[in-house]
């Protein structure tokens, strides 16, 4: 079976996370914890890292440092994962939900300029899939406003907007280390800003917000969010190696487009000018005219031995948020189809040239079978 996302990890990697446990320095503190928040954010163009537990949690510190009231807004693209609507709900505000455009599957801008309302207070930025989301659009919106930008960037680790690299685009920026990304550290992520009270009360509230003159007196509510020395040594070691990851990534995109672009049936990942994608995973929607649908060549590649993974299913689809009266009768028809018809190959570092040519042929034979 060829499993549709794995880690690369090396002797590198395994010799940092050692001389951690030979330190001694195995919990929340160490210098390698330091070195990965600074190094991440110097690699992103922001002034600071503030390492969490995973993805999710950065985006509950995010959303939480913009101390939202009831009413409070933040428009957000529907076709995304459930930690991005989540966080802003904990934070006590209301998702306002956006539709995808249908070429690159970022979120819609023209929508977003018609979603702003006097209550709006943020746009929650997130980079699809590895590509870019148009920035310089909303950044013009966020102005005109007065919003905060939000940017999700846990999909897009080295992926670049005009030459600016995705994370230091907006005002407070989140990753996800998890195990299937193009840095990983097991579970893991970070909050990035410029912004030094920002900084400040994100690792306050990543910590149980202990006061520093008197450490068990808590004037706000925080989370145990904190990342450990050991797993940072993990990200410190991918990190200094990046650069080759990155390259890898879209090597495996290239040969993938290579081999499918002329097989009917099938929108593949495209590459606006102003971006460079990082393909965090090779995606393909089918369309209608194959008389299948993704969860159909879904069973199907796993009968060859080929993993996959289905697209998001939007947010406005979800039935937990029907339950919280929330998105009920909303439709976003450009998201609903990526649901549908769409699911990504496998797409991790270790995969190998003979891997992409049987994936490939295992896509062909799928549809044309069909």
């Amino acid at each position: 079976m060829i499993p549709v996302c794995e880690p690369l990890l090396t002797e590198e990697d395994a010799a940092l996370v050692l001389d951690c446990v030979r330190s001694g320095w195995i919990s929340s503190a160490g210098r390698y914890l330091e070195e990965f928040e600074d190094g991440w954010a110097a690699y992103c163009g922001m002034r600071h890292g503030v390492a969490v537990s995973n993805g999710t949690a950065a985006l509950e510190i995010a959303t939480r440092l913009l101390d939202l009231r009831p009413g409070d807004e933040v428009v957000m693209p529907t076709f995304t994962i459930i930690s991005c609507a989540q966080a802003v709900l904990r934070a006590g505000g209301t998702p306002v939900l956006v539709d995808s455009d249908a070429r690159t599957w970022q979120m819609d801008v023209q929508q977003v300029a018609d979603k702003i309302t006097p209550r709006t207070r943020a746009i929650m930025v997130v980079h699809i899939y590895g590509h870019p989301a148009d920035m310089d659009p909303l950044r013009e919106l966020a102005i005109q406003h007065n919003l905060i930008i939000i940017e999700d960037a846990a999909e897009a680790h080295g992926a670049e907007y005009r030459g600016r690299k995705c994370g230091g685009l907006g005002d407070i920026s989140t990753f996800s280390f998890y195990a299937n990304k193009l840095i990983t550290t097991g579970e893991g992520g970070m909050v990035l800003t410029q912004r030094d009270d920002w900084a400040e009360r994100a690792r306050a509230l990543r910590n149980l917000c202990f006061q520093r003159a008197r450490r068990f007196l808590h004037e706000d509510l925080g989370y145990n969010f904190r990342l450990t020395n050991m797993q940072a040594a993990l990200g410190v070691s991918q990190l200094r190696r990046f650069t080759d990851i990155v390259a890898r990534k879209r090597a495996i995109a290239a040969a993938y487009t290579e081999r499918l672009r002329e097989l009917p049936g099938l929108d593949l990942p495209v590459e606006e000018p102003w971006a460079r994608s990082v393909y965090w995973v090779y995606g393909i929607v089918l369309d209608e005219s194959t008389g299948i649908d993704a969860a159909e060549l879904a069973r199907r590649l796993y009968a060859h031995g080929i993993e996959t993974r289905p697209f998001f299913l939007g947010v406005h689809e979800q039935p937990v948020f029907h339950k919280l009266g929330l998105f009920r009768g909303e439709r976003y028809p450009v998201a609903e189809r990526l649901a549908r018809q769409g699911l990504y190959l496998p797409s991790g570092l270790t995969l190998t040239e003979a891997q992409i040519d049987q994936v490939c042929d295992a896509v062909r034979v799928s549809l044309t079978h069909h």
